[in-house]
């Protein structure tokens, strides 16, 4: 299981995210009961990436502060293969995540 980590190292260019494991990463599990818009920026009205379903257990890299959603205004850096933002009112973190630096 080594391969992916040199072959990324290899490469030169390996940021923070891709540096740490998923595995390593806090998690969250999606509790929407519609798939979970994984969104550029943290609004809804930024671009859609692709959807979470129900049930799905993610890895989250950090938290910041974004558009309110029904009362919760952070939303999730997604980490791990699925770039992007998620609304915090619909994923339940399984563990402390923290602030993303800025």
């Amino acid at each position: 299981d080594a391969a992916p980590a040199s072959a990324s190292a290899a490469r030169g260019s390996t940021s923070a995210k891709e540096a740490g494991t998923a595995s390593a990463l806090p998690q969250g599990k999606v509790v929407s009961r519609i798939t979970l818009n994984i969104r550029e920026k943290p609004t809804t009205r930024s671009a859609y990436l692709g959807g979470l379903k129900p049930g799905t257990v993610v890895a989250l890299y950090c938290k910041v502060r974004g558009q309110n959603v029904d009362g919760n205004n952070l939303w999730y850096l997604l980490g791990g293969p699925k770039p992007g933002y998620v609304a915090a009112r619909y994923v339940k973190n399984l563990s402390h995540v923290d602030y993303c630096e800025s």
